[in-house]
C-alpha cells in the first residue's frame, strides 16, 4: 500500500490556510496572466537580488517510501558574476539522497549520492553555456544559472512545465501569500509520453490518475504578497501503485524555503570547489546541445 504525504498534524508546515479566494469578477484568461505575472515577478526577485540564503525542508514520496531532507542554497552577485551554492539531503529508513551544486562562475560542479551507489562527480563549463545562449538569441545570456543549476533552475523548470492559471490568498503561519497554481499543457504530456496522446486530445485533458506514480498533475507555489518570494513548493498527484481510482490530488512533494534572507553578507569561500580529479566528468558538450531558450 503507497504511503501518501497528506493529513499532517495542525502545526505541520503543509498546512495551508483554507481561507483562499479568486479575484472578483476576473475571467479565466485574467486570473492565468496575474498568476504568470506572479511567478515571473518571484523568479525575478530572486535572480537580481544582490545575495540570497535560505534553508530547505522537503518531504518526498517515493513509491512506499516518504523522505524527509533538508538543505541549504546560497547565491551572490548578478549576471556573469553570479555564484551559487545549492546542497540538499533526502532520508529515509534505508536509503539517503544527496546533491550538491555549486556554481563558482568558470564551472558548474554537481555532486550526487543515490543510496549505496558511488558518488557522482560533473562538470559543466558556464563559459561555452553562456555562449550558446547568445547563440540562441535568449533575453540575457549572462544570467546563466536557469541553465545550470541551484534554486534558480528548479523554479525556471517548473515554470517551464507548468503554465500557471490561478492565483488566490491565502497564508502561511500568518505570512500573506499567493497560492499559485498551474498544470502542464495536455500536448506536453502526449509529448513526453505517447501513451497520453489520446487522453490529451480530450476537451478535459489528462486526468491526474492517467500520470504515472509520482509524476505530478499540478504545482501549487505559495509566493509572499509583499516581497514575492518563493516561500513552498507543492507538486501534487494521486500517489498508489497503478491503475489507481480517481481521487482528489494530494500533495506528493513539499519543498519549504525558510529563513531566507536577501542583500545578506556571504562568504566567498562558498563557492569554492575542488572536487577529486578521480571519477570527474566533464558533460559541457552534451548539456550545451540539449539548451534550449525558457519560455518568456
Amino acid at each position: 500500500m503507497a504511503t501518501a504525504i497528506g493529513a499532517p498534524p495542525s502545526a505541520s508546515v503543509y498546512n495551508r490556510s483554507a481561507a483562499a479566494r479568486s479575484a472578483d469578477g476576473a475571467d479565466a484568461s485574467e486570473l492565468a496572466a496575474q498568476a504568470e505575472r506572479i511567478v515571473a515577478s518571484s523568479l525575478a526577485t530572486l535572480a537580481r537580488a544582490e545575495s540570497v540564503s535560505l534553508r530547505m525542508r522537503q518531504r518526498v514520496r517515493i513509491g512506499d517510501r516518504v523522505l524527509v531532507g533538508t538543505g541549504r542554497y546560497l547565491q551572490a552577485g548578478r549576471g556573469e558574476e553570479q555564484r551559487f551554492r545549492l546542497e540538499t539531503t533526502l532520508t529515509c529508513d534505508t536509503e539517503s539522497f544527496e546533491l550538491t551544486e555549486v556554481s563558482d562562475g568558470l564551472f558548474c560542479w554537481i555532486h550526487r549520492r543515490i543510496g549505496q551507489n558511488g558518488p557522482e562527480f560533473q562538470r559543466i563549463d558556464v563559459q561555452r553555456v553562456r555562449a550558446r545562449l547568445e547563440e540562441l538569441k535568449v533575453s540575457d545570456p549572462s544570467e546563466t544559472a536557469p541553465y545550470l543549476g541551484g534554486l534558480q533552475r528548479t523554479l525556471w523548470w517548473i515554470r517551464q512545465w507548468f503554465w500557471f492559471d490561478e492565483a488566490v490568498t491565502g497564508e502561511i503561519e500568518g505570512r500573506p501569500v499567493w497560492l499559485v497554481t498551474g498544470k502542464t499543457p495536455p500536448a506536453a504530456l502526449g509529448n513526453v509520453m505517447p501513451s497520453l496522446v489520446e487522453s490529451a486530445a480530450r476537451p478535459e485533458g489528462v486526468r491526474p490518475e492517467e500520470l504515472p506514480d509520482g509524476w505530478p498533475w499540478m504545482v501549487r507555489l505559495s509566493v509572499g504578497k509583499a516581497d514575492l518570494l518563493p516561500y513552498r513548493i507543492e507538486f501534487l498527484g494521486i500517489p498508489g501503485t497503478r491503475p489507481v481510482e480517481p481521487a482528489e490530488v494530494e500533495p506528493i512533494a513539499v519543498i519549504d524555503l525558510v529563513e531566507i534572507e536577501l542583500n545578506g553578507p556571504v562568504d566567498a569561500a562558498t563557492f569554492f570547489y575542488q572536487p577529486a580529479a578521480e571519477g570527474l566528468i566533464d558533460i559541457t558538450a552534451n548539456h550545451v546541445n540539449l539548451l534550449a531558450p525558457l519560455r518568456p
